[in-house]
């Protein structure tokens, strides 16, 4: 058995890379960038255990995705990551990489493994071609080394290193800060990082994302409440009823937010606003929709359109559909030709035909974002 446990850090928020997609969510054919560089390592080796760091948001659907893998909630800070993670592993050795290293060669690691013995820390090098200049000095550029990931480390070694207020940015300071040993091996051209938007194109072995295309329905049903004001779609309506609900009651939008939901295999509204916390009594939907939002957005989908059925014998729906749909528009930040809203009475049949209530479906269509346009 393998006294390597491998490590895959993406707990970050991805700040530096400026778009609405986190670069761990970027997808690689139908793989997140995070699944695809988690294979390509762990075919190269047959490592003890392979954890994968997630953000505390993520790491409930990151789940979904494989039994392979060990799945940690990360801390605020890279540093913060590891020591959350060294605490599941009890091998020797740790070899860690940051998702954001994506074209990693299998050479690469092999070198790391081979040398394990000879330091407390084992690292990746670039030598530096150009010239160097250092507080406005020339200096030595034969002395100057870039430092990649994975880097291979004694684990208890790296833990005591980490003990420490200092931020690193990488396992080899920490471990030399504490005087122990490094040893550098050949590292790679083709294993640059995805920091900024315009890296992606230094990154021959990313694969285009997929043009699958996904499809989530949505359910709601909500009993009228005298009193309470009344929204649908983010609208205020002018009747003196509402819904009954421990939100606002906003039907339409909780029925919206399954469908999103649903599209991107994230299970439903009460996973992630549960009516047993007080922090959403009376909550205004559109607040939870833009939460949701922004999660599909950052685990890497787009809106193609959506299609919503309203079936209520009261109030009459139609006097009120351009301003749903252009109150949903904005929401959504799609354009209003993708938004389709149909109105249906009951027939005057069941809970819904006795006037009691309103029930909502709702359709939502979701791709990929593409990172290559």
């Amino acid at each position: 058995m393998s006294d390597i446990d491998l490590i895959l850090l993406c707990a970050g928020n991805s700040t530096r890379f400026t778009n609405s997609v986190k670069k761990q969510w970027l997808r690689i054919g139908n793989e997140p960038l995070w699944l695809n560089v988690t294979k390509r390592l762990s075919s190269y080796y047959s490592f003890n255990k392979i954890i994968v760091v997630s953000h505390k948001n993520e790491l409930k659907y990151m789940q979904n995705f494989s039994d392979d893998y060990i799945f940690v909630e990360g801390g605020n800070t890279r540093q913060e990551s590891i020591k959350n993670t060294l605490k599941h592993t009890n091998n020797k050795y740790v070899m860690i990489n940051d998702i954001a290293r994506a074209c990693i060669e299998k050479e690469t690691v092999l070198n790391l493994i081979e040398n394990k013995e000879k330091a407390s820390c084992i690292v990746p090098v670039l030598d530096v071609s150009d010239t160097v200049i250092f507080q406005e000095n020339t200096i030595n550029r034969d002395e100057v080394k870039l430092i990649q990931t994975p880097q291979l480390s004694n684990k208890e070694i790296l833990k005591k290193a980490l003990e420490t207020s200092i931020e690193y940015t990488d396992e080899s300071s920490a471990i030399k800060a504490i005087n122990e040993s490094v040893f550098y091996t050949k590292g790679s051209v083709n294993s640059k990082k995805l920091t900024f938007i315009e890296d992606i194109k230094n990154l021959p072995c990313l694969e285009k994302p997929s043009y699958t295309q996904f499809i989530g329905n949505g359910f709601d049903i909500h009993a009228f409440e005298d009193g309470k004001k009344m929204f649908l779609g983010g609208v205020e309506l002018p009747y003196e009823y509402g819904f009954k609900a421990h939100s606002d009651g906003d039907v339409l939008i909780h029925s919206l937010i399954d469908a999103l939901l649903g599209a991107v295999g994230a299970g439903d509204i009460g996973e992630f606003f549960p009516d047993t916390d007080d922090k959403y009594k009376g909550i205004d939907s559109k607040e939870l929709l833009k939460e949701i939002l922004r999660f599909i957005q950052n685990v890497g989908y787009e809106i193609i359109n959506i299609d919503i059925t309203i079936v209520a014998q009261k109030p009459k729906i139609n006097p009120h559909k351009l301003e749903i749909k252009s109150s949903l528009s904005k929401l959504l930040n799609l354009e209003k030709q993708f938004i389709n809203i149909k109105a249906s009475t009951a027939e005057k049949l069941g809970t819904i035909g006795r006037a009691e209530g309103v029930v909502v479906l709702s359709t939502a269509n979701l791709k990929y974002y593409d990172w290559t346009k």
